[in-house]
């Protein structure tokens, strides 16, 4: 008996974007396209009335982005998951959310056609299993912080561990990574990066800087409160009088 077919979702911000989600999904008529959403709001009160089976998710979308609409779905109305966007650094967090596959804009056809083979292995085996798993189990919850971070260079993506890190700058709407004798430039905001690290690794010593804890030597007392703070590669990075205090109770300082 074949499967039903795959009730499907768009979500995307952009109207050109979900035209070329329709327009790739031609060509496999055993995905049903029940719903178009431009944000993640939208979504949840779709997903509810729909009951989806394959989410197909944008992640910068306004207000709300893709990795806070799957935090805030129920995990057993949670649908299949595919994400859709333009920024290659979210790969790996991607799967920690267990998407299922992962997709770059502009769409490649045939790229696109292996995300749908994926989807549909996990259809079938899903229905191959209906009659002695009538209830799936709900999927392991992802990681309360971010274990890495994909920084694209060039054609290929980095992958570094947040453990390796040594500490992040601001560069407008980038930062700059440094993780022992290089550095990375990567397309994400300080204020966005911060939202996903452990703060119990990384403190914020100054507005524009993060540093992981374990890196840290010394910290030298300065004027009018602020003070320097001395890494084991020998960095020596500004303490700020704004976050001193946070900084005493994060390292122990009397």
């Amino acid at each position: 008996m074949n499967p039903p077919p795959i009730r499907t979702l768009l979500v995307d911000d952009e109207v050109l974007a979900r035209l070329a989600l329709r327009q790739a999904l031609a060509a496999h008529p055993d995905v049903e396209i029940v719903g178009e959403c431009g944000n993640a709001a939208e979504a949840m009160q779709a997903v509810a009335a729909l009951k989806p089976a394959l989410l197909f998710l944008d992640i910068r979308m306004p207000g709300m982005d893709g990795f806070k609409l799957l935090h805030r779905l129920k995990p057993d109305t949670l649908p299949m998951v595919v994400f859709a966007t333009a920024y290659g650094q979210h790969a790996l967090r991607a799967f920690d959310a267990n998407a299922l596959d992962y997709v770059l804009k502009p769409i490649d056809q045939a790229r696109f056609d292996q995300a749908i083979a994926r989807v549909r292995q996990q259809w079938l085996g899903m229905h191959a299993h209906a009659v002695t798993m009538p209830v799936a189990a709900p999927s392991p919850p992802a990681p309360a912080h971010a274990q890495r971070i994909s920084v694209r260079i060039g054609e290929s993506i980095r992958v570094i561990a947040t453990e390796d890190i040594d500490w992040i700058s601001a560069d407008g709407n980038y930062v700059q990574i440094h993780a022992g004798n290089a550095s990375y430039l990567h397309r994400e905001t300080l204020r966005r990066l911060l939202e996903t690290l452990d703060s119990s690794r990384f403190l914020r010593i100054h507005r524009g800087t993060l540093v992981n804890v374990e890196r840290i030597r010394e910290i030298h007392p300065l004027f009018q409160g602020n003070a320097e703070v001395v890494l084991h590669n020998g960095t020596r990075l500004n303490l700020s009088r704004r976050f001193r205090t946070h900084a005493r109770r994060a390292l122990g300082m009397v």
